[in-house]
């Protein structure tokens, strides 16, 4: 071996051991006499003093040279103690220095504090790099360690894990296919897979009643911060013989260790608190609430009916509803703030943010001067209205209470997102706290995103309807509630699940409401079809994904610094060139032509 110890381990308790080291030069120090390196590798960092009159080759090196140093084990003088390093209290003295690999100038820094405002492009060019910084090393660590422990959790709890194919068909989940052409079958095409979910479903016909795997899942999806392009990993879970809560007791143990173990953050609700889709949509506008804190959504439409503001009664007429939110302490928020959160509700539909503020009275002479309500729409309401709407809301002196009017989606989700807006504004969102939750009940059916008019399915086409058959014969579709769930932490959504539909004739008139012909669903999913007709267990799971799950419970900025080698915001991989350009043959193997028009 070239070294018989790491530059993390060392410790006074090694005084006087005769030691090699191997690693990388991470800072240089020449201070006449003597000359100090900071060696550093995936362990930590170990100060090393050599003499420059006795080892010439000192003077050469410069930070990233791969170098191997001997010497003994000294303890630090009392002054020169760094206490923020595990090895500070010691250095070794070097007696044989030996240089393995030389390097080019980096083309930034190693060193955290020097490297925060590096392009990001740049160094997933060179990400080879940028793994070496210790904030990065960390997060593979943790990585390594969550994905170990997750293992240890399912062996113990009798599953099995399988590992399923990744050139497989492609199907309708929700996002576009990776296709990868048949060189053997010209004009036909495999998909990388959006996750397991036929074939983990077709393990759970097959006799393995308990499933799991560290999944690799492939879309082609834009990139977002709490998203990577492309490809990312879930641990994805199934179990036969279960309903809803037996799911939720398998996972909620395993969600609260993981977060308790690897995070510094701790579980607020044991167990987790369990909200339907709608009632969650109503009081927090989000399917992902964030329950750090309160700040629930109120519906007033009853209220405000009869009232003089035509905003608030022409949506109501056309059908819609009318929804306040008191923020506690934002009626502090100046006219740019409320500028600011209003373009919030903008983007998510909405047409405009009514609001009333309750100033503080700094004098008050009695109960009801307390505040001074204010806002251009009180002219329109009058002061008993107003009134009525602050007791709804539970006001106080000191909040400001925002309206939204329009459609209930739309309502809902403009006044969820300036919910979490406000939260964040007024520093509510505490690092120190996991909220999980799970959303239950979500809606079988929705409209859908790409054909207006059309009904769709609302999350996973595989899931058991509630009610079964019957209520897929007799109920307006956009009334069926299905068996899926999600968890949610902190307002992202972890998991997606549900029980599945296991029964052939529940699934073709499943997709027959969303449109699909029994000659679709037979060429689509005749394997699944045929599977279900020979002994089929009732089956449900999850699939967490692990890569946003770390992100959220160490608060990471970005999910691609949870790869080791991510694609950039725009999708690419800038350290391989790739997507690139392929050769001429290889587009005739495929039987494949590039139309450049």
């Amino acid at each position: 071996m070239l070294r018989t110890h790491t530059c993390g381990e060392l410790t006074a308790k090694s005084k006087g051991e005769k030691v090699t080291l191997c690693g990388w030069v991470h800072r240089r120090r020449d201070h006449g006499g003597l000359i100090f390196i900071d060696l550093r590798d995936r362990y930590g960092l170990t100060q090393l003093t050599i003499d420059p009159g006795k080892i010439k080759e000192a003077d050469k090196l410069r930070n990233e040279w791969v170098i191997k140093a001997a010497g003994k084990v000294a303890e630090r003088p009392e002054e020169m103690i760094n206490k923020k390093l595990k090895t500070g209290g010691i250095e070794v003295e070097i007696s044989g220095l030996e240089i393995l690999s030389e390097s080019k100038t980096p083309p930034f820094s190693i060193d955290e504090d020097k490297n925060a405002d590096t392009n990001e492009n740049l160094r997933l060019k060179y990400r080879f790099i940028d793994l070496r910084r210790p904030k990065l090393q960390e997060m593979l660590r943790v990585r390594d360690e969550v994905i170990q422990y997750i293992r240890a959790y399912f062996h113990k709890n009798d599953f099995l894990e399988v590992q399923t194919p990744i050139l497989a068909n492609s199907s309708p989940e929700g996002a576009r296919d990776w296709l990868v052409p048949s060189r053997l079958y010209p004009g036909k095409f495999y998909a990388l897979p959006q996750a397991p979910q036929q074939f983990k479903q077709l393990l759970m016909v097959a006799g393995v009643d308990r499933y799991f795997q560290i999944a690799p899942c492939f879309r082609d999806e834009d990139p977002r911060a709490d998203r990577h392009f492309g490809e990312f990993y879930q641990l994805d879970m199934e179990m036969s013989f279960v309903e809803q809560e037996d799911i939720f007791k398998m996972m909620e143990p395993l969600m609260i260790e993981l977060t308790e173990k690897f995070s510094p953050k701790k579980v607020m609700f044991k167990p987790f608190p369990r909200i339907p889709w709608k009632e969650a949509m109503t009081k927090y506008g989000s399917d992902k609430p964030d329950l750090r804190f309160e700040m629930e959504i109120k519906p007033v439409t009853e209220i405000v009916k009869n009232c003089g503001f035509s905003i608030f009664t022409d949506a109501i007429k056309s059908g819609g509803v009318v929804h306040a939110l008191n923020v506690s302490g934002g009626a502090k928020f100046s006219r740019k703030e409320i500028d600011e959160i209003t373009e919030v509700a903008k983007a998510k539909g909405a047409k405009g943010l009514a609001y009333i503020a309750l100033t503080p009275n700094p004098s008050p002479k009695g109960r009801g001067e307390l505040y001074e309500a204010k806002s251009p729409v009180i002219k329109f309401l009058g002061a008993d209205l107003v009134e009525e709407i602050i007791k709804r809301t539970n006001a106080k002196a000191g909040d400001i209470i925002f309206f939204g009017a329009d459609k209930w989606r739309t309502v809902c989700e403009s006044l969820g997102a300036v919910r979490s807006e406000c939260g964040a504004r007024l520093g509510l969102k505490d690092p120190k706290k996991a909220a999980w939750l799970w959303v239950t009940d979500f809606p079988m059916y929705d409209y859908s995103e790409i054909e207006k008019g059309k009904i769709d399915f609302g999350h996973n086409p595989f899931s058991m309807p509630q009610g079964g058959l019957e209520a897929l014969q007799t109920k307006d579709p956009l009334e069926i509630l299905a068996y899926q769930y999600d968890f949610v932490l902190n307002g992202f959504e972890i998991t997606s699940g549900a029980i599945r539909n296991h029964d052939p004739k529940i699934m073709y008139k499943a997709f027959a409401i969303a449109g699909y012909t029994k000659e679709q669903v037979d060429k689509k999913f005749g394997h699944m079809i045929r599977a279900f007709e020979y002994g089929a267990p009732p089956h449900g799971g999850n699939a967490p994904g692990i890569d946003r799950l770390l992100m959220v419970i160490n608060d990471w900025n970005s999910i691609r610094d949870i790869y080791a080698f991510p694609k950039d915001g725009a999708g690419r991989d800038v350290m391989l060139d790739a997507p690139s350009e392929v050769e001429e043959k290889q587009l005739k193997e495929l039987h494949l032509k590039i139309n450049k028009g």
